[in-house]
């Protein structure tokens, strides 16, 4: 990839700086992207970048969050006047500026759910994490020590990102077993589930997490259709591990991606490097032969 793929917002749990690793064991083309679960659909937007896929599908049972999404690509002077709006309101509230994401934050869970409302929570909120209570509304925090993503920044990013998945993208808010429905022969399927070590609760508003056995049984679906996929799912750090393996009844190879140093391990004064695992399907494996040997997480904790 040449240069690092612009994002319209930190996001937790983002594999925007992990893609290179991850398109390393795609097709060099292929008709459709789909991600079911797109989170800020950093995958869909790097492999646009280096001109992949034909089309895209960007999925999220948050629907606010497509919604931001489908802002940003298909109407982005919009969402940056809307966000420019909402971020120099905060400068109102003088040293007190915190208490204007309270503010925001009442307004998106009493009706007004618009793109630039939700942007900007995500954007001052902490660690960039969506959350949301048993009720349904939006309950993070904000990060007292900053003012957000800077609204010339946002703009640059979004207008990069509306010329590269403009007129090509598709949107929806399914549950991820009816997109898995829309495959075909001759797209990929990129996957990064919620976190399966930390949760496995859902809601009426938002997967908080997605059962493990109902997800590995879904994967069938794509395996009888043919259709090639790849998904993150589990991880090491500091030698524990979290998650636990797919089964082999897949026929998925599973190859460890070197995701850096943990920032949680290093406020704590240790440096452990974190790897994720990323799952193949079949007839991508032979596309892992290709790629240069990194260092194994055995061979790093040595």
């Amino acid at each position: 990839m040449n240069g690092k793929a612009p994002h319209i917002v930190q996001y937790q749990g983002s594999k925007r700086k992990l893609a290179p690793q991850i398109l390393q064991y795609m097709p060099e083309k292929f008709n459709r992207l789909i991600e079911p679960f797109s989170g800020m659909a950093a995958i869909s937007i790097a492999t646009a970048m280096e001109h992949r896929a034909d089309s895209y599908v960007i999925n999220d049972l948050n629907k606010a969050l497509v919604e931001i999404l489908k802002e940003a690509i298909e109407n982005p002077s919009q969402l940056a006047a809307d966000y420019r709006r909402i971020w120099d309101e905060q400068f109102l509230y003088g040293d007190n500026h915190a208490e204007h994401f309270y503010v925001v934050r009442d307004r998106f869970n009493n009706g007004q759910e618009t793109p630039a409302n939700l942007l900007y929570l995500i954007a001052r909120c902490v660690k960039g994490a969506v959350r949301y209570g048993g009720n349904g509304k939006f309950n993070q925090s904000p990060d007292k020590r900053r003012h957000g993503t800077n609204p010339d920044t946002l703009e640059q990013n979004i207008y990069v990102i509306s010329n590269l998945l403009k007129g090509k993208t598709s949107y929806f808010a399914l549950d991820y077993h009816d997109v898995f429905e829309m495959a075909h022969p001759g797209d990929l399927v990129y996957m990064d589930p919620p976190y399966q070590g930390v949760t496995n609760v859902r809601d009426n508003r938002y997967f908080s997490g997605v059962p493990f056995d109902e997800f590995a049984e879904a994967i069938k679906v794509l395996n009888n259709k043919q259709v090639d996929y790849l998904i993150s799912y589990d991880g090491v750090c500091g030698g524990k591990e979290y998650g636990e393996d797919l089964p082999e009844s897949l026929g998925c190879k599973k190859v460890m991606l070197n995701a850096g140093l943990s920032s949680q391990a290093l406020l704590l004064g240790k440096k452990s490097t974190t790897f994720e695992a990323l799952y193949i399907s079949e007839s991508l494996i032979p596309l892992s032969h290709t790629i240069p040997k990194q260092l194994s997480f055995m061979e790093e904790m040595a």
